[in-house]
């Protein structure tokens, strides 16, 4: 056993909810602790998000607990002792320490217990399985200080059988060490992950989205990818050939121009070439329908380019919205010759900033007092209306709107 870190006076574990919810647990006999990435993440001085609660009491026990403190108890887990507690309005989940008796995926028989060593055991990787008491002190039972130092992802006991109890933890291998690893993967574990690819198939598509959008996010996506596609664990994910160079200007571009980095966009630099590939992905990755709208809306993004102007760059974000506008202009500059540092592609891509779509000034009543009357003709007018002050690019002043409706209205009474 190691206890050689000291978290320090982290203010989020001794001050505030997650102080109040360890000292209830912790008493009459009963332990409790943070497991996992809050750990993990204060240790490489990174943000903290969801924070775990490990304990010795049954779940029985922790709801009582609970419930006595005028707290919210959730049943989500309780089968594999997991209680989500709710304090003032926000989630922790609360396992009692266990070990497990069977595996089989996803699911596992377990037993509960008061080993915090055999619970270690039973995690994924080194740098998951560290532990933190109430005082600040980390334990460590598996190497994962020593992990962090050296930015190593690794399987904690035989990579093959941490693999076996659950093929996400391919993916997870990757994502982790895109997030905090550096160098090369751990070669004993990218073995295992390789040989172990065929199982990634029995996951559930929502599943497999999950991690690899994350994954798409981190710090070190770039060769992460890179060596998930030459060992044809990549290509099993998206089912297509991934365009790498693509992604990695992606990442370029959105930088260059100050923008969010965004996991769907990248994406579809990732893997959308036409528009049939979008729609592999969204059923692939079971994405949302949103995301499968944006990703859909990359078709012909090789006919965007800073050389055909103003009114066309004007025309594009009218049609697509600002959303969709960026994220086909960056794709476009991602493949395009130009590198990250072009002033004209780095203008397009800032429009959304500088200029606000207006709305189309003309309606049906305008039309109808012009003599159209309701019906296909005065439909046909207002669609060549829109599309002449598109043309025009977007005229304000009263007289050109007014010569553009007259123009329309002359063309569908002579139809």
């Amino acid at each position: 056993m190691t206890a050689n870190a000291q978290l320090g006076d982290t203010l989020w574990l001794k001050h505030g909810e997650v102080a109040r919810l360890l000292a209830v647990l912790n008493r009459d006999g009963e332990a409790a602790r943070v497991v996992g990435g809050a750990v993990r993440n204060e240790l490489l001085h990174l943000p903290v998000g969801e924070i775990d609660v490990a304990t010795t009491a049954v779940p029985e026990e922790v709801v009582r607990r609970v419930n006595a403190a005028g707290w919210k108890a959730i049943p989500t887990g309780i089968e594999h002792g997991t209680i989500t507690v709710v304090i003032d309005g926000k989630p922790f989940e609360v396992t009692t320490l266990r070990q497990d008796v069977e595996t089989y995926g996803r699911k596992a028989k377990v037993s509960f217990g008061r080993d915090w060593v055999a619970d270690a055991g039973r995690r994924d990787f080194t740098i998951n399985a560290l532990s933190a008491a109430a005082d600040g002190t980390v334990y460590d039972y598996a190497g994962g200080i020593a992990d962090i130092v050296a930015r190593r992802v690794r399987f904690i006991g035989d990579p093959d059988k941490r693999i076996a109890e659950d093929y996400l933890r391919i993916l997870r291998f990757f994502r982790l060490h895109g997030w905090y690893g550096e160098g090369p993967l751990d070669a004993a574990g990218l073995h295992a992950c390789i040989v172990a690819r065929g199982g990634l198939e029995m996951l559930s598509r929502e599943r497999v989205r999950m991690e690899l959008l994350k994954l798409l996010l981190a710090p070190h996506a770039t060769p992460t990818l890179a060596v998930m596609s030459e060992t044809g664990i990549l290509g099993t994910v998206l089912g297509g050939v991934p365009l790498l160079a693509s992604f990695e200007n992606m990442v370029k571009v959105e930088h260059a121009v100050g923008v969010e980095a965004d996991a769907v966009r990248r994406l579809g630099a990732l893997g959308v070439g036409v528009h049939e590939d979008a729609e592999r992905l969204a059923q692939r990755l079971r994405l949302s329908n949103a995301e499968s709208e944006r990703l859909m809306t990359l078709e012909c993004w090789w006919r965007v380019s800073p050389a055909a102007g103003d009114q066309a760059a004007h025309a594009l974000l009218y049609h697509l919205g600002p959303q969709s506008f960026a994220d086909r202009v960056l794709l476009a500059w991602s493949r395009s010759p130009a590198g990250a540092a072009n002033e004209a592609w780095r203008q397009l891509a800032d429009l959304p900033r500088r200029w606000a779509a207006p709305a189309f000034p003309l309606k049906a009543v305008d039309f109808m007092r012009r003599g159209i009357a309701a019906g296909p003709a005065l439909g046909a007018a207002l669609r060549a209306a829109e599309d002449a002050w598109i043309a025009a690019d977007f005229p304000a002043d009263r007289a050109a709107i007014d010569a553009i409706a007259d123009q329309a209205a002359r063309e569908a009474a002579s139809v």
